[in-house]
């Protein structure tokens, strides 16, 4: 009996385009699927790199067969069954929990199809992000692991996302794989009393996936698309599959809106353009109404947290119809709110944008100062960028060049080395001896736009 997964889709009368559809739909099931047939597949193993070799093993297995035999009407099913077997296949060669294979799968039901994988996937994905993103795991390593497995990213590609060799990065995600393993750690979703401090842990290497993406700390692009496309994914499947928890819905909110500026923020010249100088018009206002949506829908719910607001404070940015038209006010509000439920040295610097734009650029420059004595943003080139644009809205030049020379040295990215170096030209003196600047003190407001998070 033929099971519906097995069911070829087929195009006999145009080999070519078989061949076509099939490679088709290899890549769509390999970037749609891949979470869950891997998911699947260490229930089976209880190791992860075995799993993993497993469902490499199966994709393979399916560009042959899909091309030979037509690409079956549930590709996902195919390959959790293929994945299965080759796993239960590896088990036995190598003898390993010989006694648990009877629990496993018994002979008669080794072919026999799985669950609907429509159903499966949520569940199964869920689980995998919640161990790839476990505490036992380094901080540092959670959103490559998570690339990997989850999102099914190559050793290169992750490791050209984190700007490290491709052995050294496959050298830590295979440690931290042996270190699922060894640790036992679970493929599951935390009880209800652990998901609060779990929960903000998944959420921060997706936001910090996607912050990477938005603004490569090095290379040509100033936006890596490889990283915010997965970070949005995962960042709508947790909040299709957790609709309850505002965060989530705050998050995903937060990506919409930052998404919707994307095709804005580099011109046709390939240089950054400034928030203030963006085309509007060209704004994804459809992922603007779904973000507002959420976060109405968050606000309501409880106290808000950190990404509830830090998403409010982009929408504000998105529904002003000009940048002159920014509500500041509210905008300063909001971070003040921020600065409580999430006390960091990056908030307070984004704070200080807006407090100049509300009080003028003197108290903002005299955080941004306290923050630079502070140390905590020691190489964060972002703290010197800011800097250097209050201090040119001052009209305190010679200081500014200086800190723009700061932030280049901070900064790899060629995009926004350009700008900087740009604004660079603009505030360097042309002759730097005979025009010391202003002594510290002094303050004259200028007219130049800061920049920073603001992009």
């Amino acid at each position: 009996m033929t099971h519906a997964a097995d069911r070829p889709v087929t195009d006999a009368h145009h080999p070519a385009a078989a061949v076509h559809s099939a490679d088709r739909a290899v890549t769509d099931a390999h970037r749609g699927d891949w979470a869950v047939v891997l998911a699947t597949t260490v229930r089976v193993t209880r190791d992860v790199e075995v799993a993993e070799e497993c469902v490499q093993d199966a994709y393979a297995a399916a560009l042959t067969a899909w091309r030979e035999n037509g690409v079956p009407a549930n590709p996902a099913a195919w390959l959790i069954t293929a994945s299965r077997r080759r796993a239960l296949d590896v088990l036995r060669r190598e003898r390993v929990l010989r006694t648990k294979l009877a629990l496993l799968a018994r002979p008669d039901e080794e072919a026999a199809e799985p669950e609907d994988p429509a159903d499966a996937v949520p569940d199964e994905r869920l689980r995998l992000i919640f161990m790839c993103c476990h505490p036992a795991l380094a901080p540092e390593v959670r959103p490559a692991l998570t690339l990997r497995l989850v999102c099914g990213l190559s050793t290169a590609e992750i490791a050209q996302a984190f700007l490290v060799s491709e052995p050294a990065m496959a050298a830590r995600l295979t440690r931290a794989k042996k270190k699922i393993t060894a640790a036992r750690i679970p493929l599951r979703v935390p009880e209800p009393a652990e998901l609060p401090e779990r929960l903000g842990g998944v959420l921060g290497v997706i936001h910090l996936l996607f912050t990477t993406g938005h603004s490569a700390p090095a290379g040509r692009d100033l936006i890596r698309t490889d990283l915010t496309g997965p970070a949005l994914h995962l960042a709508r499947t947790l909040a299709d599959l957790m609709p309850g928890e505002p965060e989530i819905r705050g998050l995903l909110a937060l990506l919409l809106v930052t998404e919707a500026r994307r095709d804005t923020r580099v011109g046709d010249d390939g240089k950054l353009v400034r928030l203030d100088r963006q085309d509007r018009s060209r704004w994804d206002r459809a992922a603007i109404a779904e973000a507002d949506g959420l976060i109405v829908g968050a606000l309501r719910a409880r106290r808000p947290g950190r990404y509830v607001l830090e998403a409010a404070i982009a929408a504000l940015h998105a529904q002003a119809p000009s940048f002159e038209e920014t509500d500041w006010p509210q905008i300063l509000t909001l971070y003040d709110a921020l600065s409580r439920v999430w006390p960091s040295p990056v908030v307070t610097l984004n704070r200080a944008v807006a407090l100049a734009e509300v009080h003028g650029p003197e108290p903002a420059l005299a955080e941004v100062e306290r923050l630079e004595l502070g140390g905590r943003l020691s190489g964060y080139r972002y703290l010197p960028a800011v800097q250097a644009d209050l201090l040119r809205r001052l009209g305190r030049n010679a200081e500014a060049a200086h800190a723009y020379r700061q932030a280049l040295d901070l900064t790899g990215n060629e995009t926004e080395r350009a700008y900087l170096t740009e604004r660079l030209a603009e505030a360097e003196p042309p002759d730097a001896e005979a025009v010391a600047g202003p002594p510290l003190g002094h303050s004259s407001c200028g007219t130049v736009r800061l920049t920073s998070r603001l992009r």
